[in-house]
């Protein structure tokens, strides 16, 4: 048993990549208590196993689901997450769709994640995505983040950053500590805090907003 053990419900219609996604998170010590198909098949799911009062700690779900395969799954995601304001919900895509993205990260920061589905390959990252949003943390893969920010009709509300803070922005929204950023930049952690700190004030966001600050300054673009 591994010290961040998560209980995982998986929706996804590819039966080999969900057995797939199932054997690289028990091979790990976490607990996959259900496996979908469906929307419909994720959502009673995560309803009955909450009744039964062993809800599951984050719900891995493709963005694209049957019946029509266009967006049932972030739409069951978006749904779970207003029902079960507790839940994890991390989406996997095949490619950045900018509307599902937007919609998903709206609302409540906690506990989000959107994947690329190429992401899964680098299995380390991967089951650390899942285990950072069971905690209520955030996991958004770079290409996500790079096409949210470089949007030209939102590039005034990062007018203000440098191309540096604006390094450090996406790092930031990628899930990424300070070490992790110091690390990636080859920088001081004193030299990222003092970035951080920047970006907090030029966007306005105080002190009050605790610890959320970091997802708050990609919402305040997002959201602009």
């Amino acid at each position: 048993m591994v010290a961040d053990r998560v209980r995982v419900v998986i929706a996804e219609d590819s039966v080999l990549l969900r057995e797939g996604l199932t054997r690289l998170l028990t091979d790990r010590g976490h607990e996959v208590v259900a496996g979908v198909g469906d929307a419909e098949a994720l959502i009673k799911s995560v309803r009955e196993l909450a009744d039964e009062g062993a809800p599951p700690d984050v719900v891995v779900a493709d963005v694209r689901m049957p019946p029509t395969h266009t967006d049932e799954g972030v739409r069951a995601a978006v749904r779970l997450r207003r029902d079960h304001p507790g839940l994890g919900v991390l989406v996997l895509s095949q490619y950045v769709e900018e509307q599902y993205a937007t919609e998903l990260l709206a609302g409540n920061s906690r506990g989000v994640g959107y994947l690329l589905k190429d992401r899964v390959a680098e299995v380390r990252e991967f089951v650390d995505a899942v285990v950072r949003v069971a905690q209520g943390g955030t996991a958004l893969d770079p290409e996500v983040v790079a096409q949210l920010l470089g949007r030209s009709r939102k590039q005034d509300v990062l007018a203000g950053l440098t191309p540096r803070e604006r390094e450090v922005l996406g790092l930031m929204a990628e899930g990424r500590t300070n070490s992790a950023i110091a690390r990636q930049l080859v920088v001081s952690d004193g030299a990222v805090e003092k970035h951080v700190s920047n970006i907090f004030l030029k966007l306005g966001l105080s002190p009050s907003d605790g610890d959320h600050r970091r997802v708050l300054a990609v919402l305040t673009y997002l959201n602009s």
